[in-house]
């Protein structure tokens, strides 16, 4: 029997093309159906021209510097995410790659970091992350092996000249005292923002980057288009975070990197400009931010 379009597991149609070429500042092909040459063509036939592939952990930010180096128009992310670290730290086999671990530790916490060290060396990977605080997933016991984590992520990331992608979830404060404490990278972009108006204007003033994704098109989201109203236009980005965070009117549906227009297009009206003023800032504004 034939899907119906209105399926949950039914990618949601192509969107009309852009006519600047943008890019998927945040996605994840390893995830989503299909081969990464499939969606990067889909992608780049509505004008999505190039994408930032993020790895979660080792395994997956080997997989995303190997694809950046087959695809010119992939950059690598590399890190631990903020709830791998102390899985790898306590030894809990239930991660990102789903592989069982020996008992962790200090020392096998310091054996991935140091892999990740070395990818970020590589000249197709861009940045360093995603990596900072997620107090939703990863309870008090894994606090401080987050803040190690994320600490060794920005050193990593300052010593190597890379950008740095920042993970946030109800950790805003936390996130913000880390990054001055450490001393922010000259690129530092907080992926899928996730604060207000306030703390838009806080990173505002240190000259980080903001990356919008689907969920600034939720009804109920009012906090987060004020935020994309008073954040700086070279400071804007956008992404999918792909296969998560599927924009309106397709939240719930597979998302992917050729759904940036609809996203984009939100975006540009609140803003109250033109979808091609949009675009061709985020444009700019993403080859800066990741030094491409």
């Amino acid at each position: 029997m034939a899907k119906k379009d209105d399926d949950r597991s039914t990618p949601p149609p192509l969107p009309e093309p852009l006519a600047v070429a943008v890019a998927d500042s945040h996605t994840h092909l390893d995830m989503q159906d299909g081969t990464p040459a499939e969606g990067l063509a889909k992608a780049a036939s509505v004008g999505v021209t190039t994408v930032v592939q993020v790895g979660c952990d080792v395994r997956g930010s080997r997989w995303a510097a190997d694809l950046a180096a087959e695809f010119e128009a992939v950059h690598a992310a590399v890190a631990l995410h903020p709830n791998e670290a102390p899985r790898i730290f306590l030894g809990d086999p239930d991660g990102w790659s789903g592989q069982h671990r020996a008992p962790g530790g200090a020392a096998a916490l310091d054996e991935a970091l140091a892999e990740i060290d070395a990818l970020a060396a590589l000249p197709q990977v861009k940045a360093v992350g995603e990596t900072g605080l997620d107090y939703f997933r990863t309870g008090p016991e894994g606090t401080d092996i987050q803040k190690e984590s994320f600490r060794r992520h920005i050193e990593i990331a300052k010593r190597h000249g890379k950008a740095l992608v920042i993970h946030d979830r109800d950790a805003h404060e936390d996130v913000i005292a880390v990054l001055l404490e450490e001393g922010a990278p000259e690129r530092t972009v907080f992926h899928c923002y996730s604060g207000d108006a306030a703390m838009a204007r806080t990173c505002a003033e240190h000259g980080w980057y903001l990356s919008f994704a689907g969920p600034v098109t939720y009804k109920a989201n009012h906090a987060l288009r004020e935020a994309l109203a008073v954040t700086p236009l070279d400071r804007v980005l956008i992404e999918t975070d792909a296969p998560f965070l599927t924009p309106h009117p397709f939240r719930g549906r597979p998302n992917a990197p050729y759904l940036i227009p609809v996203t984009l297009r939100a975006m540009a009206a609140h803003r109250g400009i033109g979808e091609d003023e949009m675009a061709t800032a985020i444009a700019a504004n993403t080859a800066r931010a990741f030094g491409y």
